[in-house]
């Protein structure tokens, strides 16, 4: 089988597929710092007895959540000292005997926040390597249960008593199998290392501090995917290639010959087809050659997916059809699980099936395709309904959740591509376009659209303008959805005439609002054209309309202030 990486990296975005055999199998994306992973030094802020868990303040929007077994050591199996005894007593202790409220202590995210719920942490500290994981405050060495040669396990907990740290324990991942005790010996001392940084961080920062930011996205994937089963990575961006190789070079110097820099004209999921995937890969429903389609539905409690033999008629039998129909289906809803990278309780509604032979096929065909997955899945059994329940680790939100937003019309009922994606969306359009006359670009789209492609004080449209050597105009239409945008190529001096008709001091009406973001404490004046106007000391005016001096002039947006009593807004 052949595997590929492909790495789209943009200023405000990196985007990572996992293509098997050409067909795309898993897709993540980054736009923000990842907190799971992270270590912080954070401050109890509530202890509650009757759920034996804490709340702690680790500098996040919300407390993160500390369960009391998630505090406590683990057991030591083979050990029997009266340390270990003296742990397994500790597990018996109540919540209220360990922690108290205003404490400060170290912990690490282990599920990130999502929906209503904060972030989850544990005090067991745990270092991923290429090799290894080292764990601070603890004592015994494990082996991968991916693992499965019992020689080479025994093997590798040898290695692992002999390179074990004093005061630390070890678990060898599956990337250790056929390594040398000199290649695991690096890892560790690497890791010890890094352990010292993040003490000497925990003893200057005051909590609640981020004392260990977790890798982006491209190093885990280089550390955690990247191994001989992939054939290449290929990487877009000339200065994450340099950095990547580099970074091989310390993880994994065998394999940089495979590490490969794209440079044509067209953007590399463009031209690997990627594109097209991705968009499909917001619906909810999704279609097979054979006519036979899912339903996917992402709640928080569960993930709900429905099989539906759509336009698939068969050839011989009923039964016949049905078993096809369920086996490829099978084969689809491993696939999504892995590119939405769903997680928690999934069930799957299958075409019931008499035949007891047709169930036991079915369950054994979909637990061997879930065992190409790389995240932890329980599959449970076939019940009398045609329902098969798994549970798939969750470490954070889903694909689709991360590019997509509930929508403000139907309140969470549906979900619709956020401000950000279809920011990006333009953004990836403009970059389509470069190669057509003209040296400047006039972009209409929502409102909300505007005011994400500009940024913080100007800094995206202007780092873009930058990138691409275009001017840029935007201009936002009420009467658009989200969704929709319209791109024009032209000149600036065409531009300037027809749509920047301002100058500075000039006084023009405006409508004003708030920002369409919630964390932001903007005020916006639009002008009757959809020029945006950044009001400083605008509180007094949202709703309504008012007359703005225009004191700073750019070609998307201007910085303005407000001279005139306000009148009710016309829009």
């Amino acid at each position: 089988m052949n595997t590929e990486i492909l790495v789209n990296c943009t200023n405000r975005e990196t985007r990572i597929a996992l293509l098997e055999d050409k067909k795309l199998m898993e897709f993540r994306v980054e736009r923000e710092e990842r907190v799971v992973g992270s270590i912080f030094k954070g401050v109890v802020q509530n202890v509650l007895q009757g759920m034996d868990a804490a709340f702690v303040d680790i500098g996040l929007e919300r407390n993160a959540f500390l369960y009391v077994a998630d505090i406590l050591p683990e057991e030591n199996d083979r050990d029997n000292s009266p340390a270990s005894i003296k742990r397994s007593e500790l597990r018996r202790r109540k919540i209220k005997d360990l922690l108290k409220p205003g404490q400060q202590i170290m912990v690490q995210v282990t599920k990130g926040p999502r929906g209503t719920k904060g972030a989850r942490v544990t005090t067991r500290i745990a270092l991923p390597g290429r090799y290894v994981v080292l764990m601070p405050e603890s004592a015994h060495v494990g082996v991968s249960r991916k693992l499965e040669d019992r020689s080479e396990r025994e093997r590798l907990r040898r290695i692992g008593d002999r390179i074990l740290p004093k005061g630390f324990g070890l678990i060898m991942r599956t990337e250790c199998e056929g390594r040398t005790e000199a290649e695991l010996k690096a890892d560790v001392k690497f890791l010890e290392g890094l352990w010292q940084q993040v003490l000497g961080a925990s003893k200057r920062q005051k909590a609640p501090a981020c004392v260990h930011r977790d890798q982006t996205l491209l190093y885990r994937t280089l550390r955690d995917i990247f191994s001989e089963g992939i054939d290449k990575m290929i990487i877009d961006d000339p200065d994450e290639y340099e950095k990547v190789q580099l970074a091989a070079q310390a993880v994994a110097p065998q394999m940089r010959e495979r590490i490969q820099l794209y440079d044509k004209e067209t953007p590399i999921f463009d031209h690997f087809g990627i594109e097209k995937e991705l968009e499909r890969l917001l619906d909810k429903k999704v279609w097979l050659k054979s006519g036979v389609y899912l339903v996917i539905d992402e709640m928080e409690a569960l993930t709900a997916i429905d099989i539906n033999t759509g336009k698939q008629v068969g050839s011989t039998s009923l039964n016949d059809t049905i078993l096809r129909t369920n086996l490829e289906a099978a084969d689809e809803v491993c696939r999504q699980l892995r590119l939405r990278d769903m997680g928690g309780i999934i069930v799957t509604d299958f075409i019931d099936m008499e035949s007891a032979e047709d169930r036991k096929k079915l369950l054994k065909h979909f637990t061997d395709r879930l065992s190409r997955d790389g995240a932890r899945t329980r599959v449970g059994k076939i019940s009398s309904l045609g329902l098969i329940e798994i549970t798939r680790k969750r470490t954070g939100e889903s694909v689709t959740e991360t590019i997509m937003e509930v929508c403000p019309t139907c309140e969470g009922r549906g979900r619709i591509p956020s401000k950000e994606t279809v920011s990006l969306w333009i953004e990836r359009d403009m970059r389509r376009k470069l190669g057509e006359p003209g040296n400047a670009y006039l972009v209409e789209c929502h409102p909300a659209v505007v005011e994400a492609l500009i940024g913080p004080d100007g800094e995206n449209v202007e780092e873009l303008e930058h990138d691409l050597r275009r001017g840029i105009y935007l201009r936002a239409n009420f009467d658009m959805e989200y969704e929709e945008y319209e791109i024009k190529t032209g000149t600036i001096d065409q531009f300037d005439r027809e749509h920047l008709g301002y100058r500075r001091s000039q006084v023009v009406e405006c409508n004003v609002r708030r920002s369409a973001f919630d964390n932001v404490s903007k005020i916006i004046g639009w002008t009757d054209s959809g020029y945006y106007v950044e009001l400083d000391r605008g509180e007094d005016f949202v709703g309504m309309r008012t007359r703005v001096c225009l004191l700073d002039l750019r070609r998307s947006f201007a910085v303005g202030e407000a001279v005139l009593s306000p009148s009710p807004a016309v829009r």
